[in-house]
């Protein structure tokens, strides 16, 4: 197997960036915050964390496309943000094929398995530390190895190669993951060889320590040894199938073993002279396509930026709002239940549904609208030939049941969790990938240097049952200008995806603000009845205006909270890649 040994961060970065072109170090960027934006003309990856988004660097380096950079980076990621992601998650995928004009969409979600078990709820194990119920069938691996099988062109064994040395060798702990390994105490004390890892000593990681990782450098190398099959077949899925079954789960090996990656055809919707591609049921990409097209549809653009104006302030909110009421009235595995996503993001529903916005204030609830007669209108335009997600197949009458209440206790699911990045090749290839264990280090069972996911914990008393994908916020996206890629976007945090996504994108777009603007800038987020939680940095006026149309603004820190966006724009032909500042990532060109 092909090694590449394992420099310090800043020398992997270094290199990285003083190949790129002559272009200047991370110390003369227009940040003064550690490889948070980037330029280049051949290609770009930005992820959350500076490790995760050098190997993907690397691989493009030694002639690999998006796709084998991709899967370099999620592998990485897989062992430098274990809280957040992992061999044990689940995700979804936009891969932009640019020669052939073509986009896919890779499902590969946390899955239920067969038995009948599956559609019931055991109540008992809710709040223990390690629930093994709360862990769907995970699916990162396979989909990772689908997308390398059918568009990678490097070895798999190349690909991987920075993972296994990140795992094998150590990396740097970050002060996210120091951070996270103490909030997430009491389920990592619950393990052994996980307390041993990320409790060493019974003190929590710090930021500079080294955390080596011996075991799931075992798996990675079995992975890129032997495929699909080390993963989900043998003496790895075994183990991982008996651990789930010790904490409470109804898997089997043969739920693992026929794990099914759903490819699919992307969400597509015209916007303001641009492409629209996001992820398609169960998946989330229909909410923030949904708010840009309502934020078009009531003139927005005119009221100026959010920061500084009330006006726009008030607009946004009232069409995040509305989007996500629309949205949200449709859920679960689009094979069992009806979600008319391509009616939800057509712009001829978001002007039925603009007007709303004009008498929208905080203490009115916005009601859903009927999206069915937009579901079944063909598209046309671009999305005609990119052959977008269709109408859906289940009539009104398959909708799933409304949600029931959330109990009390714990809020695990209001927490800022999941892992984005982004990568465009030299060929203007991209991929915008969303990976996830679910809540902090998933559902805490630990099994071959990994962590399995909490996806499961993603269905309701409507939704939950056999062979079905889990319902998720994630929202991986792409959008063009013509045939070319002219912003690729996603975010982590739990219900914070859609909106953050939804702002970046908006303002770099429709207000022209630079990538680092977009991405700095501070957020709004709809909350509970009037409240919208608000991070420092708007103007005075901004706050004063959401109390004028009756919304309580709430005072958040901005931090991991509000989400993490790892994007790249082009900007007179450069790649412009920024991370987010709210969290510990890197954007790094070649």
């Amino acid at each position: 197997m092909p090694s590449i040994a394992l420099r310090s961060l800043a020398t992997v970065l270094g290199a990285v960036l003083l190949t790129a072109c002559g272009l200047p170090s991370p110390a003369s960027s227009p940040t003064p915050l550690f490889a948070k934006r980037a330029e280049s003309t051949r290609g770009m990856v930005v992820a959350s964390h500076a490790d995760a988004a050098a190997a993907g660097a690397t691989i493009l380096r030694q002639g690999g496309n998006a796709v084998d950079a991709a899967v370099a980076t999620a592998f990485a990621l897989s062992v430098v943000d274990p809280s957040q992601t992992g061999l044990g998650g689940a995700g979804g995928m936009l891969v932009w094929h640019r020669a052939a004009r073509r986009v896919d969409a890779l499902d590969f979600y946390a899955r239920t398995g067969a038995a009948a078990e599956w559609g019931t709820v055991d109540t008992a194990s809710m709040r223990r530390p390690i629930n093994g119920r709360a862990a769907g069938v995970p699916g990162a691996v396979a989909g990772l190895l689908e997308a390398h099988g059918k568009w990678g062109k490097l070895p798999r064994a190349q690909v991987m190669a920075p993972a296994i040395a990140l795992a094998r060798d150590g990396f740097i702990v970050s002060p996210l993951l120091a951070r996270t390994a103490e909030s997430s105490r009491a389920k990592l004390s619950a393990d052994s060889a996980a307390a041993a890892l990320f409790l060493p000593a019974g003190e929590a990681l710090r930021p500079g320590e080294r955390l080596v990782q011996p075991l799931l450098a075992q798996t990675l190398e079995a992975i890129a040894r032997d495929g699909r099959a080390a993963f989900y077949e043998g003496v790895l899925a075994e183990r991982a199938v008996a651990k789930m079954r010790a904490a409470g789960s109804p898997v089997t090996v043969q739920d693992f073993k026929a794990y099914p990656v759903a490819v699919k055809r992307p969400l597509c919707s015209p916007w303001m002279g641009y492409t629209l591609l996001g992820a398609a049921p169960a998946l989330g990409g229909a909410t923030p396509m949904a708010s840009l097209n309502l934020l078009a549809a009531s003139n927005a653009v005119p009221l100026g930026s959010p920061t500084t104006q009330g006006a726009a302030a008030v607009q946004l909110v009232g069409a995040m709002r509305v989007a996500g009421t629309d949205v949200g009235q449709y859920r679960g595995d689009p094979t069992d239940f009806a979600v008319p996503a391509r009616g939800l993001t057509s712009p001829t529903f978001a002007e039925k549904r603009a007007p709303i916005l004009a008498t929208l204030d905080g203490g009115a609830t916005p009601t859903a609208g009927d999206p069915w007669a937009d579901d079944a209108v063909a598209p046309s335009g671009a999305c005609t030939a990119l052959d977008g997600w269709g109408a859906s197949t289940l009539g009104r009458d398959r909708v799933a049941a409304p949600r029931s209440p959330r109990g009390g206790g714990d809020d695990e699911s209001a927490a800022s969790y999941t892992s984005h990045f982004s990568v465009v090749d030299g060929d203007r290839n991209a991929v915008a990938m969303t990976f996830t264990v679910g809540v902090l280090f998933g559902s805490g069972v630990y099994v071959n240097g990994y962590f399995l996911n909490s996806g499961a914990n993603n269905f309701d008393a409507s939704t939950r049952g056999p062979n079905r994908y889990a319902s998720s916020t994630i929202s991986p996206t792409i959008i063009l200008k013509g045939n070319d890629v002219r912003m690729v976007v996603g975010a982590a945090g739990s219900q914070y995806i859609p909106t953050a996504t939804t702002q970046v994108t908006f303002r770099h777009l429709a207000l022209g603000e630079d990538p680092w603007t977009a991405i700095a800038s501070p957020r709004l987020q709809p909350a509970q009845g009037r409240g919208v939680e608000v991070e420092a940095g708007f103007a005075p006026e901004v706050y004063a205006a959401l109390r004028d149309k009756g919304y309580l603004p709430i005072s958040r820190v901005g931090d991991i909270m509000f989400g993490g966006v790892h994007a790249i724009a082009v900007v007179k032909g450069k790649l412009v890649g920024v991370a987010d500042p709210r969290r510990d990532g890197a954007a790094i060109g070649y």
